[in-house]
């Protein structure tokens, strides 16, 4: 389907990928509605959506506008963060295994956070600010070690591996070096949680994600065409290096964001994108497909830790540490298969 603006412009919209995302967005709105309704005060999705419409009783409107709310928006914009940030990666890498948890950029953010809880016994907003600037860092860390004439996809991915795996030791070493304490903390904060999120962490993730998704989007056709190659970029007239780095810095930025939203929650970078494209059967990043199946994932998972084992709730990031290690195998099974790693 193609649009054509006053001013001239035009755009080409997949009609099965604008479908897809739709349905999507329907699955996450239920999820989230579902997920604002459980937990020691049950609601059914009517007084759960006629609370959000202004029609519930007090103590109604304070549950779901003060405590679920905010966490479910949370989950959702972090998951869509998350999704988008994948599939750029995945998209710049040309690699399926080109996710930000795979090759750093997660464990830089955890370093940073780290550093601020076990070195300085910051607070949140201090502890957030040091995963932006650790996740920001390892960044341009991994790109300047990858650039030799370009960044080409495969180096990335190793150097990243690589960086990822002295990350994990770094932050081994801060958690020797922590007190009880601080190391109890630091635990909880690597597991990833969307437990105890208010307004003061939905209102930064939505001014990240309402700049930094429209600009990967306006991206999106120099993108489709870096996925083709370098050379054949250039002879389309993309500006590579340029394009690349807005693209990075802006998944970067996202990653880190929601990791010092709700912690490194493993695997949604990595398996959001595939299954968006599964889905959509497009060529090319699949940008907002990739975004609404991040945001369903994240929030179908916190569902699943705040009422499958009863009294206890699980941290999200165990729900989708499990599911996410068997899509990975899944995955390296499928990719040997075809000959490709």
């Amino acid at each position: 389907m193609a649009i054509r603006t006053p001013g001239g412009l035009s755009a080409r919209i997949d009609n099965r990928s604008a479908l897809v995302v739709l349905l999507l967005m329907g699955a996450a709105l239920a999820a989230g509605v579902a997920l604002i309704g459980s937990g020691d005060y049950p609601m059914s999705p009517g007084d759960v959506l006629a609370t959000l419409a202004g029609t519930g009783n007090p103590g109604q409107e304070f549950i779901v506008q003060e405590l679920r709310l905010p966490r479910a928006l949370a989950g959702l914009l972090v998951g869509a963060a998350l999704g988008v940030g994948g599939a750029v990666f995945q998209a710049l890498t040309r690699n399926p295994l080109g996710s930000p948890d795979v090759i750093g950029f997660g464990q830089g953010a955890t370093v940073g956070a780290l550093s601020v809880i076990v070195l300085f016994h910051g607070g949140a907003l201090a502890v957030a600010g040091g995963a932006i600037v650790g996740g920001a860092v390892t960044g341009a860390g991994v790109y300047l070690l990858a650039w030799k004439r370009g960044v080409h996809g495969y180096r990335l991915v190793l150097i990243g591996i690589g960086a990822a795996a002295m990350l994990t030791a770094a932050n081994h070493f801060l958690l020797t070096k922590a007190d009880l304490v601080d190391a109890t903390r630091a635990v909880l904060w690597m597991t990833g949680s969307l437990d105890g999120r208010d307004w003061a962490q939905v209102w930064p993730l939505l001014v990240a994600c309402g700049v930094l998704v429209p600009l990967v989007l306006g991206y999106g056709r120099p993108l489709r065409m870096l996925e083709m190659g370098d050379d054949s970029a250039y002879a389309l007239g993309v500006r590579v290096e340029r394009t690349r780095v807005v693209l990075l810095g802006s998944a970067v930025l996202l990653v880190a964001v929601a990791t010092a939203a709700a912690g490194p929650i493993s695997f949604v970078a990595l398996s959001a994108p595939q299954l968006a494209r599964r889905l959509s059967r497009s060529p090319g990043p699949n940008i907002g497909p990739a975004a609404a199946m991040g945001a369903v994932l994240l929030l179908v998972a916190d569902w699943i830790a705040t009422t499958a084992f009863g009294d206890r709730e699980l941290p999200v990031g165990v729900v989708t540490g499990v599911v996410g290690g068997c899509y990975l195998l899944w995955l390296l099974v499928t990719e040997r298969k075809a000959g490709r790693i």
